[in-house]
């Protein structure tokens, strides 16, 4: 049986680590080893959120009982909010080179975008080209473990302080389930390496 990680976040929903369950999860108390040495930093928290990193299921909040080296015990309860809606706005500001493809819309080809942050709802990019919103288009997604080729849909022009190119949101579309896992885990690493270490 594969084990179950979880991206642990704060209070305010920032990502802190990853954790990896030790033993069974149908109990309300949960063991749970942290990753990357992160152990004190974990610590400064007396309530966790937990997200899968591994599958979609439901998020859980967490309230650390007890620790022993990288180990800590916690009382876990179901939370309300949904995790598909905590997964998709938890967002990365992230820079990759990249390309689009058309699936509607009036043009043809590939163009060159530049990524501005990813989530596992979806991706903000530069362009020197107008989209209309609705637009269907494919991206590459080049941060993954393998590079992933998403469906999306333009949702919006974004402000920007760029003069040169435009900024637009999009949504990710008809994602199967090992294309989210994979993209799941690519943000999800993003969050942890780009926070800034505790002095």
């Amino acid at each position: 049986m594969e084990q179950s990680i979880y991206l642990l976040l704060d209070s305010k929903g920032s990502p802190i680590a990853r954790g990896k369950i030790q033993g069974s999860t149908s109990g309300q108390f949960w063991q749970l080893q942290v990753e990357d040495g992160k152990i004190d930093e974990i610590l400064e928290h007396k309530r966790l959120k937990l997200l899968s990193i591994t599958d979609s299921g439901p998020s859980y909040e967490g309230t650390i009982v007890r620790s022993r080296n990288d180990m800590i015990q916690l009382e876990v309860a179901k939370l309300d909010q949904d995790a598909g809606d905590m997964r998709k706005n938890l967002r990365v500001a992230v820079r990759f080179k990249s390309l689009i493809y058309p699936l509607s819309g009036s043009w043809t080809g590939r163009r060159p975008v530049e990524s501005n942050d990813l989530s596992c709802g979806g991706v903000a990019f530069f362009t020197d080209h107008s989209l209309q919103a609705g637009e269907q288009l494919e991206i590459v997604i080049p941060v993954t473990s393998e590079p992933l080729v998403l469906k999306c849909q333009v949702l919006r022009l974004r402000p920007t302080e760029r003069a040169s190119s435009v900024l637009y949101a999009a949504k990710f579309v008809d994602m199967c389930e090992d294309e989210e896992t994979v993209l799941r885990e690519a943000v999800f690493n993003l969050q942890l390496r780009g926070r800034p270490k505790a002095s």
